[in-house]
């Protein structure tokens, strides 16, 4: 217990396969882990599961449990375990299924999560957005409006703001209690209109943000998203999370500096993702720190390297509380 007292204190908001590669670095340094995951997902099985049964979807959020699992079991195959046939089972995830299974049997969602965390021996806890059924909308560059995730990212128009339906959907309680008692906040990595910002549009998420002492920090994607991010560098990624919630909450900004090969380069021009440009003068310039590093694993995908990433952060913290320290002896 006085281990996990000592240990830092981390939230980390997104979704998709970004934050669970992030939260695989993380595990390792500490317990004292709260993952905020978007529950907006309207694709493959969680979509499926989300449309025919009114659940949230369980897809990212399984991801996360998986991810912050103590040790690799059999267990965490079967919750990854996707069904190649069968009538009606064919393409769903058995963790999807367990998840809402385990929904209807706890009674709501987050005792489901907590029963999976307890088979999985999950270091730290994982927490939907929001308990509402909330659906991502867009207004599109040519002023028109696209409502679901997946037709937001089929759209051929770019995105100029998204936004939650309804509006003021309300946050768990147990991620204001998170933010307000962290030492780190990190948004990302992870896909910005569609895994970042709709957890940042719940009520009451930035404000509780802007009252926590943490120092926050957002993670650049290493590559850009064909119909969310094209072209931009990640001065771009961040000057759209400002004009969302119209105020400032960010200290750092974490880049990759490191190389990606040639092959790989090639099968990511077929999807016309490039790498994301720096800019860091424009970082600078809005008032946040900028750390770049080499973080690109060697796997034969452009992913943030858990480990590398990790120990960014834990330094950040590290020097950030060293900072308060000394300002508090003057």
């Amino acid at each position: 217990m006085n281990q996990l007292k000592s240990e830092p204190r981390i939230v980390v908001i997104g979704g998709g396969t970004g934050l669970s590669v992030m939260l695989k670095g993380l595990k390792k340094y500490t317990s004292n882990l709260t993952a905020v995951v978007t529950v907006t997902d309207d694709g493959g099985s969680s979509g499926r599961l989300r449309s025919e049964l009114g659940v949230l979807p369980p897809g990212d959020i399984r991801n996360c449990l998986v991810a912050l699992a103590e040790t690799e079991t059999l267990m965490d195959k079967v919750f990854q375990h996707r069904f190649n046939a069968g009538d009606g089972l064919q393409g769903h995830n058995l963790g999807n299924l367990l998840l809402v299974a385990l929904t209807d049997i706890a009674g709501d969602f987050v005792s489901a999560i907590r029963e999976v965390s307890k088979v999985l021996k999950v270091r730290g806890q994982v927490l939907p957005a929001t308990l509402e059924y909330v659906t991502l909308g867009a207004t599109m560059r040519d002023g028109t409006t696209v409502i679901g995730e997946t037709s937001i990212r089929r759209h051929d128009q770019k995105i100029e703001r998204v936004f939650l339906v309804p509006e003021q959907c309300m946050p768990v309680p147990e991620t204001l209690e998170a933010i307000w008692q962290a030492d780190a906040i990190i948004l990302g990595p992870g896909s910005l209109y569609t895994s970042i910002i709709p957890n940042l549009l719940v009520h009451g998420v930035v404000s509780a943000i802007e009252q926590s002492n943490a120092v926050t920090c957002y993670v650049s994607n290493i590559m850009t998203e064909k119909g969310e991010t094209d072209d931009y560098s990640a001065a771009d990624h961040l000057r759209v999370i400002l004009e969302h919630l119209g105020k400032q909450i960010i200290d750092y900004v974490i880049v990759n500096s490191g190389s990606i090969d040639e092959e790989r380069l090639k099968r990511y021009r077929q999807e016309d993702a490039r790498p994301v440009r720096t800019a860091s003068n424009e970082i600078r310039a809005m008032g946040m720190r900028l750390i770049e590093e080499d973080l690109v694993s060697d796997t034969d995908v452009a992913w943030h390297e858990p480990d590398k990433l990790a120990q960014v952060i834990i330094d950040i913290i590290k020097s950030h509380k060293e900072r308060n320290i000394r300002s508090m002896t003057f």
